[in-house]
């Protein structure tokens, strides 16, 4: 592995868009790959390899915490020159499911992995560093497609109820809908609030569009996934819409941009978009990461 090569920290990088995105990276130096299946990370690393680029697995679960920081003890003992941490890892789940901590999986995986992975890793980043959350726009209630799709927005209460699996009444009649909205919104106000708690680093959020092709539903038959997959390239005509491909090739680019931008959420063309009106809010996103944080401490190293 070339030492002077620059590093790239990538979760969830076996399926879907993290897949693309890794493959996409590798254009640009050495990639981390951060994921539950060493199998699986073991043929993303031989694909990147055969290609000439270079690969570093790491095996890490997020919906367990120790496992996210013992992952980031891992990468920092690695001391390589890290330019990039791509947080992309997520799950949406219709069923009921709990994680190590007994937590919500989808609120535990998407939210408080990242996080506790994100802050354990943060003293080993060097000045002006990206790090970029995946996030979604189902935060929004206002978010017109996704209230056709059934969601209503997130339902934060506070960090231990989403971890109970409790959210706001008046949500959405389809299971796992609002635990998927509540922990989206828990990575924007990550991006929000680290970018003003840690201005030498620059943290951003990216809406990757409506991704047929995705394996983000893992509890979701097998038929259904191949169906998607079928009608995504024609899907991706429509407004919002896109592939795994192409938001890859938005991802690397934000993930790889050199500028001071910090604080910015992207939409899947690239663009700077707004999150909801909750979530702009500084002393909301504050008080969700603050009340994580705390929740989070009660697991011991």
């Amino acid at each position: 592995m070339n030492q002077q090569r620059p590093v790239w920290v990538i979760t969830g990088p076996t399926s879907g868009i993290g897949y693309r995105t890794a493959l996409e990276l590798a254009a640009h130096g050495t990639v981390v790959l951060v994921g539950r299946n060493a199998d699986k990370l073991a043929g993303v690393q031989r694909q990147i390899e055969a290609s000439g680029g270079g690969a570093v697995p790491v095996v890490a679960d997020f919906a367990d915490v120790r496992s996210a920081r013992r992952a980031a003890s891992e990468i920092t003992a690695l001391d390589l020159p890290i330019r990039g941490v791509l947080n992309n890892a997520g799950i949406m789940l219709s069923k009921a499911a709990v994680s190590e901590q007994g937590w919500e999986l989808a609120f535990a995986t998407n939210h408080l992995g990242p996080l506790a992975f994100t802050d354990a890793l943060l003293p080993a980043l060097a000045d002006g560093t990206n790090v970029v959350f995946i996030a979604s726009a189902v935060e929004d209630p206002g978010r017109v497609l996704a209230v056709r799709a059934g969601f209503r927005g997130s339902r934060y209460v506070s960090a231990e109820a989403s971890a109970r699996g409790e959210y706001q009444p008046g949500g959405s009649s389809r299971p796992g809908m609002d635990a998927y909205a509540t922990s989206k919104q828990g990575n924007l106000a990550t991006v929000f609030s680290l970018a003003r708690e840690h201005p030498r680093l620059r943290f951003r959020a990216i809406e990757p569009g409506v991704n047929p092709a995705s394996n983000l539903g893992s509890d979701v038959p097998a038929a259904l996934h191949v169906l998607a997959r079928a009608l995504s390239p024609a899907l991706s005509l429509l407004p919002h819409f896109t592939t795994p491909e192409r938001a890859a090739r938005v991802i690397v680019r934000i993930l790889t941009d050199a500028s001071d931008a910090s604080g910015v959420y992207y939409d899947e063309n690239g663009r700077p978009m707004s999150g909801s009106r909750q979530i702009s809010d500084p002393l909301y996103a504050d008080r969700y990461v603050a009340e994580s944080r705390e929740l989070l401490a009660s697991v011991p190293s």
